[in-house]
């Protein structure tokens, strides 16, 4: 979210920042560095932050974190168009389909030539059934999937539809092909990778991944016109930390801002290392 310094925030009635999230940071390490921001510029224990669209640790970009009444579009952010860059290793596959779990077979690639990658990503076109991965967020009988595959646990998932509009190769340099993906909500972009490797016959999985639009919102780097663009973490930090309030008088009555001194800014928070969350989008 591209932000006025001279801005009047109101994290009450809701505001929506888009972060560039770090690698190895889950979604959650970000939503609670915005909140902890908010809190101590509010001087509450306790305020309503969340995120739309979940982000893999081992993944960066685009991370839509909506605060107070905003969290209510939640739903509306999350349900729009994704855009990743992503690349993926032939001849190897993993469990999770990507770093997350050790490979656990090899086929030979050295006979894959950068036009039958252009030809099997055409057929990850449109609309397609697609597979979660196990090591995944979808429940099980109530249980998360990553749970069961994580003891060892064999699981069957339901494949579901998932639209594809755009998916191009952007370079190949064998085993390696980088793409550049456009999907809906609910497109896994570690299963995209193992059914191209499927495809090819030689297996793949992903190596590395950047979520570089979310709707109308979109990473640092990109020159789109009309889309706001992800702070990093910091320049969030910043703004919460600086920018001047208009929040609502009923708000306020019950809970009266702290004395913000000259020193005050926003501390970093220790943060410990969690086992990997598990969307793409």
């Amino acid at each position: 979210m591209t932000m006025q310094p001279d801005r009047k925030l109101d994290f009450v009635s809701g505001e929506v920042f888009a972060v560039d999230k770090p690698l190895r940071w889950t979604s959650f390490d970000a939503v609670k560095r915005l909140r902890g921001a908010i809190q101590r510029r509010l001087g509450v224990r306790k305020f309503k932050v969340g995120h739309a669209g979940t982000l893999d640790p081992l993944a960066t970009g685009v991370l839509i974190i909506c605060t107070g009444k905003a969290t209510k579009l939640i739903d509306e952010l999350q349900s729009g168009e994704k855009e990743y860059i992503a690349t993926l290793k032939l001849g190897a596959t993993t469990p999770s389909f990507d770093l997350e779990t050790e490979i656990d077979s090899r086929r030979p690639w050295q006979h894959i030539t950068e036009e039958q990658v252009r030809e099997a990503l055409g057929r990850f076109r449109g609309q397609i059934l697609q597979v979660p991965p196990v090591y995944s967020a979808v429940k099980i009988d109530g249980k998360r999937a990553y749970k069961f595959a994580r003891k060892g646990k064999e699981v069957e998932l339901k494949s579901k539809a998932v639209s594809i509009p755009e998916i191009e190769l952007i370079s190949f340099a064998a085993p390696e092909a980088t793409i550049r993906v456009v999907c809906s909500k609910g497109t896994y972009i570690r299963a995209l990778a193992r059914d191209i490797g499927e495809d090819l016959g030689c297996g793949a999985h992903l190596t590395a991944l950047r979520r570089i639009r979310v709707g109308r919102f979109s990473a640092p780097e990109s020159s789109a016109e009309g889309m706001g663009q992800a702070l990093s973490i910091d320049e969030a930090l910043e703004i919460i930390g600086s920018a001047e309030l208009s929040l609502p008088d009923e708000w306020l009555a019950e809970h009266p801002l702290p004395e913000k001194r000259p020193a005050d800014r926003p501390q970093p928070e220790k943060r410990e290392e969690s086992k990997m969350h598990i969307l793409d989008s």
